[in-house]
């Protein structure tokens, strides 16, 4: 089965014994060939097909084939550009080469295997400059990517780094309104551990008992108080009041349920002195 032909060749020739020639040397090889007498011609053929590899003829009436090829670098630089001469005008060749205009030059007559050799060298090196180009366009594409990655990130970052700010603010704000509150205010914790107390709450005596921060609430109140916070407590109900003495004094204890994001973590209990 024949392979789909992976370059093409284009030659350039005002002599058409010498594009014969190349046809029939490349036949077997698995290029597409085309053929152009002049540069004129050649350029048209590159304005209509992706051609990989030029091969033209150095002495040619009108344009020379190394201004062609010089025009070729200009507009489709991919392409590799070989030169052959059968004259010995080093100095301008190997010049050109050094311009970038020319990739290699071939004397004439060539040798067929070396000829042969050196265009699969320069497909080679097509293929190798395409492999880069697409490897370097990858990584630009990841780097691009990643440079958004990190942009987001970077938003993501500053986003969350304010909304820490403002749940800071808002906690310290809550902590010097819960610390000011007129009625003395215990933080219960799920266990119904007291975890806080404000300053009234520090100015309380409960049966005797200074309100102390790690202390079981069971410790200030009777069990038959604890079992009427039980509801709360079991998220049966969200509050409960009730009036009970306090050292010879009788308060209003309200024991609530915190609500919201902090639903089932917690209790606050307040305790105001009744007017007699």
């Amino acid at each position: 089965m024949e392979r789909t032909p992976k370059h093409t060749i284009l030659c350039v020739d005002d002599e058409k014994q010498i594009l014969s020639s190349l046809k029939r040397l490349l036949r077997k090889e698995n290029f597409d060939l085309l053929t152009a007498t002049n540069g004129e011609d050649g350029f048209k053929i590159m304005a209509s097909r992706n051609i990989h590899l030029v091969i033209s003829d150095h002495r040619m009436p009108g344009m020379s084939g190394i201004s062609f090829l010089a025009k070729i670098l200009e507009t489709y630089p991919d392409t590799i550009r070989i030169l052959l001469t059968g004259y010995t005008e080093i100095d301008s060749i190997k010049a050109s080469i050094n311009e970038g205009h020319v990739y290699k030059f071939l004397l004439k007559p060539w040798n067929d295997d070396d000829l042969k050799q050196e265009i699969r060298k320069a497909l080679e090196r097509y293929d190798l400059i395409q492999s880069n180009n697409s490897l370097h366009l990858m990584v630009a594409a990841k780097n691009k990517e990643l440079e958004q990655i990190n942009k987001n990130l970077e938003n993501i970052i500053k986003q969350r780094t304010r909304e820490l700010e403002l749940q800071n603010q808002a906690l310290e704000l809550t902590r010097v309104l819960f610390r000011g509150l007129p009625v003395a205010a215990i933080g219960v914790s799920y266990d119904r551990t007291i975890i806080l107390i404000n300053r009234q709450a520090e100015k309380l005596k409960i049966n005797g008992r200074m309100v102390i921060v790690g202390n079981a609430l069971a410790d200030y109140f009777s069990k038959d108080v604890m079992t009427k916070f039980l509801p709360v407590f079991e998220s049966q109900i969200n509050q409960v009041k009730l009036d009970i003495p306090v050292d010879n004094q009788v308060y209003g204890v309200i024991l609530s349920a915190l609500t919201g994001r902090f639903f089932g973590k917690g209790f606050i209990l307040c305790l105001q002195e009744q007017a007699v």
